[in-house]
């Protein structure tokens, strides 16, 4: 998944997902919280994998997922590619309206509009981008 996709929460706390990201997504994905207060989109089979994972962590170190699951929430869109984003989880990053959606590989985030601009204007220095190509090997 790739991209920046910009969308407008409705009245009832409904998101579109980006037509690009919606056939790699599915018919279902799951959201939770994820770092710097964006939610993070998975595929259904990549949270499975997550599961098995957990599965095989030592309930003392497990513990350390509780909040993951806790807020997690399995979201299915309807046929307008709409899909509830949990008030929890909006609350969590800050969204009450303007939403952005960026691809990162193997998972989608989700951000307030505002926060990730200013996250981007911070960060999108020649510098990191120079580190960033040196780590990839470009």
């Amino acid at each position: 998944m790739y991209g920046r996709y910009e969308h407008l929460l409705d009245p009832k706390g409904r998101v579109f997902v980006p037509a690009k990201l919606r056939a790699e997504l599915g018919d279902a994905f799951y959201v939770t919280l994820g770092l710097d207060h964006c939610l993070s989109v998975y595929t259904e089979q990549d949270w499975n994998a997550i599961l098995e994972k957990f599965a095989a962590m030592p309930i003392s170190q497990s513990t350390k997922m509780r909040f993951l699951f806790a807020n997690a929430a399995k979201c299915e869109p309807d046929k307008q590619g709409r899909f509830l984003l949990p008030a929890e989880l909006r609350g969590y990053a800050g969204i009450e309206q303007s939403v952005t959606f960026i691809g990162l590989g193997n998972r989608a985030e989700i951000w307030n509009t505002e926060t990730y601009r200013k996250l981007e204007a911070e960060m999108l220095t020649p510098e990191n981008l120079k580190a960033v190509m040196e780590e990839l090997n470009f």
